[in-house]
């Protein structure tokens, strides 16, 4: 969505995590999406730094100014660690609902912010909203009607807003998965209108 706000062009190439292809592992062992690789060679391998780097790029809706690292931080290591263990609790062996609830807690405070603004940063969203979302999303994603009864108004409505934005809508177009030791045929940029 960054990359999409700051208007910079890109090529994106849709991939499936069960079938990674070569030509992705060679330039970040890691094996998790997104990976940007610059025209320089340089490879980004973390969407925070993905985001940072594009809206360096340009900026025009001001993301930046409105970037809580703290709630970021905290999004991105213990909420994400009671996600994970509430969304894949077999793999992990634990009980879904001790990790759930935890979740809960975090996004209780997150719903009070909330209530006294449209979004984390004021009435415009921005880096802190879209950075923390996709966390959100896959939260209520795993028991939709339970998430409803559970979370605050507040906070459902901010996800609505960003799941239903033009911006969002844009990042999540589907390709046709890339194959790799194609030609430079499969290689469809983006359109990165910074329009809502």
């Amino acid at each position: 969505m960054a990359l999409q706000a700051s208007g910079t062009p890109y090529v994106h190439r849709e991939i499936v995590l069960r079938d990674k292809p070569r030509a992705m592992l060679d330039v970040s062992l890691k094996g998790t999406v997104p990976v940007l690789v610059l025209p320089g060679g340089t490879v980004i391998d973390e969407s925070i730094d993905i985001m940072h780097w594009g809206l360096a790029q340009h900026d025009p809706e001001n993301w930046l100014a409105r970037h809580d690292e703290a709630l970021v931080a905290e999004f991105d290591g213990p909420f994400k660690h009671h996600l994970d263990r509430y969304k894949y609790a077999e793999r992990y062996d634990v009980d879904p609902f001790v990790h759930c609830a935890a979740g809960l807690a975090i996004l209780a405070d997150l719903g009070a912010r909330l209530t006294r603004r449209k979004y984390l940063g004021g009435t415009e969203r921005g880096f802190t909203d879209v950075a923390i979302f996709p966390f959100v999303r896959q939260f209520a994603a795993v028991d939709a009607d339970w998430f409803g009864e559970h979370a605050s108004p507040s906070l459902r409505d901010w996800l609505w807003r960003l799941v239903t934005s033009a911006l969002f809508e844009r990042a999540m177009v589907r390709f046709p998965t890339w194959v790799q030791d194609q030609d430079g045929a499969d290689e469809d940029l983006m359109p990165t209108s910074a329009s809502r």
